[in-house]
């Protein structure tokens, strides 16, 4: 363990986190072009058309339908988080816009902690957010989103260690000990957020976040699951037809691929992603899985890219009318009191012999 810190405060003091993390994302997109160009370059691309036009029209509506749904259970990873950092007021059609619009853009631009919280700060500060809410959201978010890759990529790989080692070429006996550490290691940390409050942080005030609970944490573990399931699922249906494989499998080969795609911040994944599927399914023919990957980067990232793009400039549009028509309203003039208050005030003994002037004048021309 002292190994293990002087190790990690040299890293940290001489490289930096932010540089270890810009090398590893350019050494696994250097390891997936080098894969790629070996795959690829006797590839036909005729018979990857053909692949493209030979898949049935059902299976690709049904594609998209696993997509939309998984979409629609990632509104819920912000729904969830607006309620554990105490925004709960922010109805569930803001969430549901804030977080289509950012993972669909975060995950076709890249580096999507920074893009997609740029994203959803321009439409969350419109309910009072700020800039650290905003954070903290992003926080929980991601929390649901791993918490959830890990619970099913560690069931996927306790029942089915095989399809993990076509992924890291571990034997498959240490691919099953490495899923039932993962299920462990989930457990732990439930009854670890279940024991007391726990926050973290820096200091005491804004810059804390507290932990959901236990049961609120299986919650965010059901959140994710099912998302994850969807995108395993719309995978599942564009696979070619021949040679069968277990469903199970294809999610632990699909889910363990995205997160390589993740860890290297490329746009979707582009190359890494692509590399990993057709290095782990050698049984498949290249060309119809490479239509296969194809179709469905179309119908994850990029129809949904097209969307949020309109969305946002849509709203960009409505928001920069609305201000100019607020700008070219005059102001309604201001009533001045100063004339009345100008005005002399006779007091009720100064008003009496007036009064009595006036009687005595008329009496006199009577």
């Amino acid at each position: 363990m002292n190994a293990l810190r002087v190790i990690t405060g040299w890293l940290r003091e001489r490289i930096g986190w932010h540089t270890l993390g810009l090398l590893a994302s350019l050494i696994i997109i250097g390891i997936a072009a080098v894969v790629l160009f070996k795959m690829l370059r006797t590839i036909n691309p005729g018979e990857v058309f053909d692949a493209l036009a030979g898949t049935s029209p059902w299976r690709v509506a049904l594609a998209g339908l696993f997509v939309a749904c998984a979409y629609f259970t990632l509104t819920f990873y912000d729904w969830f988080a607006l309620r554990t950092i105490g925004k709960g007021y922010v109805p569930y059609r803001t969430a549901a816009l804030a977080s289509f619009t950012s993972y669909a853009i975060g995950h076709n631009i890249g580096f999507s902690a920074f893009t997609g919280g740029t994203v959803r700060y321009r439409i969350y500060s419109a309910h009072g957010l700020g800039a650290i809410d905003v954070a903290k959201l992003c926080f929980i978010t991601g929390l649901t989103f791993w918490l959830g890759n890990i619970a099913i990529l560690g069931i996927g790989v306790t029942i089915e260690p095989w399809a993990a080692s076509a992924v890291d070429q571990l034997p498959p006996w240490i691919n099953r000990l490495i899923g039932i550490a993962l299920l462990a290691g989930l457990a732990a940390y439930v009854v670890w957020v279940g024991l007391k409050p726990r926050r973290i942080g820096v200091g005491q005030g804004h810059w804390t976040v507290t932990l959901p609970g236990s049961r609120l944490t299986l919650m965010q573990m059901v959140i994710g699951i099912i998302d994850l399931s969807f995108c395993a699922a719309a995978m599942y249906v564009l696979m070619p037809q021949a040679p069968f494989i277990d469903p199970i499998a294809l999610g632990v080969v699909f889910i363990s691929a995205t997160l390589l795609g993740f860890a290297s911040h490329a746009p979707g994944g582009l190359g890494v992603f692509d590399a990993a599927m057709l290095l782990a399914l050698p049984q498949f023919d290249k060309e119809p899985l490479l239509g296969a990957l194809l179709l469905l980067r179309l119908l994850y990232y990029v129809t949904p890219f097209a969307i949020a793009l309109v969305i946002m400039g849509v709203r960009e549009f409505i928001l920069s009318r609305n201000r100019r028509r607020t700008a070219l309203v005059p102001p309604e003039p201001e009533v001045s009191l100063e004339p009345l208050a100008a005005a002399p005030v006779l007091e009720p003994d100064e008003v009496r012999p007036a009064n009595d002037a006036a009687e005595e004048a008329s009496r006199r021309r009577a």
